[in-house]
């Protein structure tokens, strides 16, 4: 995953709304989104190691994970980043206690940033900080920096989320218009990340198209009274693959 934003309203009947896009090589083998016969997680599949980039699960839980994006430190060896996402779908640790026990092994990971929701609290783990986060109500954002870095892209994107909630609900497609977005930032508001200026140019977008490189999943996801809803549109070099939408009812005791 490499753009997150949200509205974190915890005392609403519809606390959270999620949009994100994943980024990806169109060679690394995916599966969409669906429910897994492993541990009841509803989300795409990466079929490479195993893991996933977004997900929830039945009991009112969610995960998301993006990587920070620093190619000097990056190890062949590392563990897969998406188990952690799976594995906090598929215990019931509250998101303070996981994020807690996940300190001390952070740093065997290339570098991410994990936001967690537990049904109660949204948190995030910065892992090359070793920081937890209590993340604050209203709009938030995260990309391939620690949170909230006001990237180009992801001020643009929590910028026109937080103009659509002052208007009115966002519907799918207002919120997938978002994320769809190609617009390159100029190269004097660019981030130094250690990539040659083309590349960093083309990440800057929300939505990114290269020849082998690209955005492969747009998501919306929405934790109503009692259910969550999950959109999630795939996509190729060629350009839609799927769309699909699920709606879970949930099973919190």
């Amino acid at each position: 995953m490499c753009l997150i934003a949200w509205n974190w309203q915890p005392h609403s009947p519809a606390p959270l709304l999620l949009i994100a896009n994943r980024d990806e090589f169109y060679a690394r083998p995916t599966a969409p989104l669906h429910w897994w016969q492993d541990g009841g997680v509803l989300a795409g599949r990466d079929l490479q190691a195993g893991g996933t980039w977004l997900g929830v699960s039945r009991g009112g839980r969610l995960a998301a994970l993006t990587n920070h994006r620093d190619p000097a430190s990056q190890r062949a060896d590392a563990p897969s980043r998406g188990d952690l996402v799976s594995a906090f779908l598929q215990t019931d640790t509250s998101a303070g206690d996981y994020l807690g026990a996940l300190l001390e092994r952070a740093a065997n990971y290339n570098p991410f940033n994990l936001l967690v929701f537990d049904g109660v609290s949204l948190m995030g783990l910065e892992s090359r900080h070793a920081r937890v986060l209590t993340l604050p109500p209203g709009i938030g954002a995260v990309s391939n920096a620690d949170f909230l870095t006001p990237w180009p892209k992801l001020s643009r994107l929590s910028g026109n989320l937080q103009a659509l909630h002052e208007q009115e609900p966002p519907s799918d497609a207002q919120l997938l218009a978002l994320l769809h977005n190609p617009s390159v930032a100029p190269d004097a508001d660019l981030p130094v990340t250690g990539l040659s200026l083309e590349f960093e140019r083309a990440l800057s977008a929300a939505f990114i198209t290269l020849p082998d490189y690209g955005t492969r999943a747009c998501s919306v996801v929405r934790f109503e009274p009692d259910s969550i809803q999950f959109l999630e549109q795939g996509f190729d070099a060629s350009g839609v693959t799927h769309t699909a939408k699920i709606a879970t009812k949930l099973t919190v005791s």
